[in-house]
């Protein structure tokens, strides 16, 4: 595997946890920027939080 499919895959990961992010009510760009620190870890924190109500 190239490095330029790597990077495209990475990036893409990190616009749908944005997405899913979005989803719960959280911020889709803290979200995004932690995406790409920390890849699938980020995802898997998106999808075992609970949706961020408004108080």
């Amino acid at each position: 595997m190239n490095t330029s499919s790597f990077t495209v895959g990475w990036g893409t990961l990190a616009l749908i946890n944005a997405g899913l992010a979005q989803g719960k009510n959280r911020s889709g760009m803290n979200w995004f920027l932690l995406s790409l620190l920390m890849g699938p870890v980020a995802t898997f924190l998106i999808v075992v939080l609970d949706k961020k109500f408004d108080d």
